[in-house]
């Protein structure tokens, strides 16, 4: 048995590593190649290539490299001609993935989507595509699977994978407890695990310091930087900030454990900072351009996964909005956000004091989160895919059509 991956984000090359390890135990033999990054190498995948190294966003930076896309679209195809893999497993990515897909069924290879793009939030007519050219939609978030199966997909909710990622971690205490002996309450900043988005999120999260610290004298801040390759640039942009701040690579997961609240870039560190229960703020800082462009794509009103999971209907309220804390739509919010193409630092460094400033308000916060992660983050998602994939290839389960019956879950 061989499965064939195309993973092309950090987050998704994390959610393979995993996936694959729950189908190695239950079946040693079987072989994993394809697309991926390093944590799927390491998990035993025979990569072809490396694709998290072209995690890009937007139109422009894909016809960049579109050159790129085009060789690595066009191996997967000749792949799937001569070897035949048993089945292919896309992870996230939606752009470059639904080639690889389409090349896939026209090789008569089923396909699993592991972890659905968010097309309810800003792409719904591309779920046509997802009928089209996947068979089994494995879905992250428990309102996914109802608003795929309304739109004719095969889809089942498994759970959120990033939760069982961070259940396994194990922190580095020395350092956390170095942090801990420091004087004065950490605010962490986290600008992102893309090079774009670190350029555009990072000063804003530095000027958003430099308030807070006229009203906290004692805060300090500490960035937790992606990856090594990002860290002269960090540096840079803190140097002409002139802002005091920590620059740490590869220390996340410590970082927001020893916060007392955190400055986030929107994106799946909104689930770590629910599994720390940390209060934070979220931006994503975009251009005027691009705000214009998602205002009027955008389906829902948050871009915060923490935030949609708190809402009674993630799509009662199709407006682009802002977060407002005024308006009575927003008092389930529990990150505020500001997906945003003006100076909202004011309105950060705001919950960011009263966070630490008022004892009562922080642990109400703090509560708050500790019963959304009792509800949501107990993990198990990998297990749930590696059942569900288990069960599509064992032959009892193949009609005398050829089409596979779909297992159920308890995820739901």
């Amino acid at each position: 048995m061989q499965i064939f991956f195309s993973v092309g984000e950090p987050s998704g090359d994390l959610h393979g590593a995993n996936l694959i390890q729950a189908l190695k135990n239950r079946h040693p033999d079987w072989e994993f190649v394809g697309y991926g990054g390093p944590k799927m190498k390491s998990a035993g995948c025979h990569l072809h290539a490396d694709l998290t190294q072209l995690a890009v966003m937007w139109l422009a930076q894909a016809l960049w490299n579109i050159r790129k896309f085009l060789d690595l679209l066009g191996r997967a195809d000749r792949y799937f001609q001569q070897q035949r893999p048993d089945m292919v497993i896309l992870i996230d990515y939606p752009g470059f993935n639904w080639w690889i897909a389409r090349k896939a069924k026209a090789a008569g290879i089923p396909v699993v989507y592991y972890g659905t793009p968010q097309l309810w939030a800003w792409a719904g007519w591309r779920v046509s595509k997802m009928r089209r050219f996947v068979d089994h939609a494995l879905c992250k978030l428990p309102f996914e699977q109802k608003w795929f199966k309304d739109r004719g997909c095969h889809a089942t909710f498994v759970g959120h994978p990033y939760f069982d990622e961070l259940r396994s971690r194990t922190l580095d205490r020395t350092f956390v407890d170095q942090q801990a002996a420091l004087p004065g309450p950490l605010v962490t900043i986290l600008p992102g695990s893309r090079t774009q988005e670190i350029g555009l999120n990072l000063p804003e999260f530095l000027k958003t310091a430099q308030l807070i610290q006229q009203e906290v004298p004692k805060a300090r801040f500490a960035i937790a930087v992606f990856k090594q390759q990002q860290l002269e640039m960090v540096n840079n942009i803190v140097q002409q900030s002139g802002q005091e701040a920590e620059v740490h690579v590869a220390r996340t997961a410590e970082l927001i454990h020893s916060a007392r609240c955190c400055l986030a870039c929107s994106g799946s560190v909104s689930l770590e900072l629910l599994y720390h229960t940390k209060p934070s703020a979220i931006l994503y800082q975009i251009s005027r351009l691009g705000y214009t462009v998602q205002k009027v794509l955008r389906k829902v009103r948050y871009i915060t996964l923490v935030n949609l999971l708190t809402a009674d209907d993630p799509f009662a309220d199709r407006s682009a909005g802002i977060y407002d804390p005024a308006d009575p739509r927003d008092q389930h919010v529990l990150m505020p956000e500001y997906l945003t193409c003006k100076d909202r630092t004011a309105d950060l460094a705001k919950h960011l004091v009263h966070w630490l400033t008022d004892a009562e308000q922080y642990k109400r916060r703090e509560q708050e989160l500790v019963a959304l992660k009792d509800q949501v983050a107990q993990g198990g998602a990998s297990q749930r895919a590696a059942d569900y994939i288990s069960h599509l290839v064992q032959p009892a389960n193949t009609d005398a059509s050829g089409t596979v019956a779909a297992p159920q879950t308890d995820a739901a």
